[in-house]
């Protein structure tokens, strides 16, 4: 990693259906081999499955199942005199959104329904609902960050 200055932040384009920027970058997660209209007809799929199931506004439970994955705080490795702490820091805005992407769709694809787009809309629809593998990844994260609290003062 560079010291000098840190890496500029690219320009994301709102999603031409909804105009969300945060639905791009998890299209964006989604793709995969540059396959951009592939990505697309699944996180469009999902949300057609989710507004005929729920009756609700599909992005309004996609960014619902966003904050209900979102960790608050997390545990950094930090080496003190020979041992290592699992030190628990908060985690930046950024960071957070960017972890319960990830988590949402490696949760979405560890699921056993038959194409992408089901698995996606259920685990949307259970992170909505404060259930599912995704969210549980969030309650591991912040149980290790409760149980370390001991090191909190090796913060950095």
């Amino acid at each position: 990693m560079s010291r000098r200055h840190s890496a500029e932040k690219r320009d994301i384009i709102p999603d031409p259906k909804f105009g969300d920027i945060v639905v791009t970058k998890f299209m964006n997660s989604i793709m995969r081999d540059g396959k951009k209209s592939a990505a697309e007809a699944i996180v469009y799929g999902a949300f057609d499955v989710i507004e005929d199931k729920a009756r609700q506004e599909p992005v309004s439970i996609f960014h619902q199942a966003l904050d209900n994955v979102m960790p608050q705080i997390e545990v950094r490795s930090r080496r003190v005199g020979g041992a290592t702490y699992q030190v628990p820091v908060e985690v930046r805005t950024e960071r957070r959104q960017a972890l319960a992407i990830r988590w949402l769709i490696t949760a979405a694809r560890a699921r056993n329904e038959r194409t992408m787009v089901e698995r996606l809309s259920g685990e949307l629809l259970d992170a909505s609902n404060n259930r599912g593998n995704a969210v549980k990844k969030r309650e591991d994260t912040h149980r290790m960050a409760e149980a370390n609290r001991a090191f909190s003062h090796y913060r950095w």
